[in-house]
């Protein structure tokens, strides 16, 4: 049984936290540090990693706004395009000023919520899987305890006195 034993891997694609590197600057506004810089805007920064599908799905959930809204920043949106994070409603300023550490805090928090989602998957399958693995053997056990030798062996040996049995109680051919 032990060769049909499976194990649910419970890695990201990398072990390290999900994190942020930089900003792309050829995504910022070519008019910023003018007279007609926009307020706000989106600045997109690159992942130090690839997102996998749970950490995209986690990131673009209502409780990543809710999450930004309670610590200040109702009207940053952030988004997953590729390996950048795309940050909407915001400025160069504000990110510097404690925004970019609230969305690192968070990405932290949020791989480290999924690890631990998918170990707690993974034990539940590993122990389903020796539930089963044992049922198995018991089911194997109790077939290879079954036999079919008879009870009372016939005392001449003729093997045809069983059948002769048969064909008595109606389960020889009929002519």
């Amino acid at each position: 049984m032990g060769a049909y034993r499976q194990e649910m891997s419970t890695q990201l694609k990398n072990d390290s936290p999900l994190g942020l590197g930089s900003v792309l600057i050829g995504s910022l506004p070519a008019t910023l540090m003018t007279d007609d810089a926009p307020d706000r805007y989106t600045i997109e920064a690159v992942f130090t990693r690839q997102a996998d599908r749970d950490e995209v799905t986690a990131i673009h959930d209502g409780a990543t706004r809710d999450y930004l809204s309670t610590k200040g920043y109702p009207t940053v949106e952030l988004h997953v395009s590729d390996r950048r994070l795309e940050i909407h409603n915001t400025n160069l300023e504000e990110l510097r000023d404690g925004l970019a550490q609230i969305i690192a805090e968070h990405l932290s928090e949020m791989t480290a919520t999924i690890r631990a989602e998918r170990e707690v998957a993974a034990a539940r399958f590993n122990d389903a899987s020796e539930r089963e693995q044992a049922r198995a053997a018991s089911v194997a056990a109790l077939a290879e305890s079954v036999s079919f030798s008879s009870i009372n062996p016939n005392v001449e040996g003729d093997a045809s006195a069983p059948a002769d049995e048969w064909i008595s109680e109606g389960g020889g051919a009929r002519s």
